[in-house]
């Protein structure tokens, strides 16, 4: 099986290919520019690909706010070119999305989100335009839509990844006191077991919208808190709201997701965040 892979020099891509191996077909921003409809087309035409995993995104969520044409340019229009070019090549289009599609919690006992619940209305453009890059994938018939939160993983080569685990332990060599906002629950996942998901996915023709997420969920403070403490790091912490933080764009306070319907698939078990996050930290580089 020919499996194209966008974005591949990012972690989800990267952890993708690792787990592929010979299948994959690797495809940097420099080997192919997604936003360029005709080079989709004849790069495409080119490798005949069975399956297109689109992991590139523009993922600067406050930046967003000023490059609003930049962003929609990789997140609406660039998944248009892949959905158009994969629905005349016959291929899968796997299209990653994101949590930030819903703002709040479904009640107030805090609900995960199903696939069923229809999404909110995202005040940020980095949000919108994920919302929108899903309505693009599904314009080639033969799609999976992945909506996942948080991801962490390492990149090739090694050490050079950027994420919210890097970045508390980066802090930490300089720091012994952080801020980290307690008022947003979601659950942050790890590459690995997303991409294993996601092979899983597009070996099967259950085409559609599917959550996947490690199990659980958490606020940014107790997963930091928690990083800490599992590297034997001594951080005091201060537990901090959404509106102390500040930042430009809005982030969902609610954005937990149901990942039954992937299980009953019979996919490959998600652990809970806190054993995704040992593993992680027991083979980084």
């Amino acid at each position: 099986m020919a499996i194209v892979i966008t974005g591949a020099s990012g972690q989800l891509g990267s952890e993708l290919s690792r787990q592929l191996g010979g299948e994959a077909i690797r495809l940097s921003r420099r080997q192919l520019d997604i936003t360029n409809g005709d080079e989709v087309t004849r790069v495409l035409k080119e490798l005949r690909p069975e399956v297109v995993i689109n992991a590139a995104a523009y993922t600067q969520v406050d930046r967003a706010e000023e490059e609003t044409e930049r962003c929609r340019k990789v997140n609406v229009e660039a998944v248009a070119n892949l959905a158009g070019a994969c629905e005349v090549l016959g291929a899968v289009l796997v299209q990653v999305s994101t949590d930030y599609a819903y703002d709040s919690s479904p009640n107030a006992d805090k609900i995960p989100w199903t696939e069923k619940d229809l999404p909110s209305s995202p005040k940020g453009v980095y949000a919108r335009s994920k919302l929108d890059g899903e309505a693009a994938a599904a314009r080639c018939q033969r799609h999976f839509i992945v909506r996942t939160c948080g991801l962490y993983g390492q990149v090739d080569p090694p050490g050079q990844a950027t994420n919210f685990v890097e970045t508390m332990l980066r802090l930490a060599r300089s720091r012994d006191q952080l801020r980290v906002i307690d008022d947003q629950h979601c659950t942050p996942s790890s590459t690995v077991d997303i991409a294993r998901a996601i092979t899983f996915l597009m070996h099967g023709e259950a085409f559609g919208l599917y959550h996947i997420t490690n199990a659980g969920a958490t606020t940014w403070f107790a997963f930091a808190k928690e990083i800490f403490r599992r590297e034997g790091i001594a951080m005091t912490l201060e537990a901090i709201t959404s509106e102390a933080y500040g930042a430009t764009a809005p982030r969902p306070r609610y954005s937990v997701l149901d990942t039954a319907k992937y299980h009953a698939l019979g996919g490959p078990e998600l652990p809970d965040w806190q054993t995704a996050l040992a593993a992680y930290l027991a083979t980084r580089g």
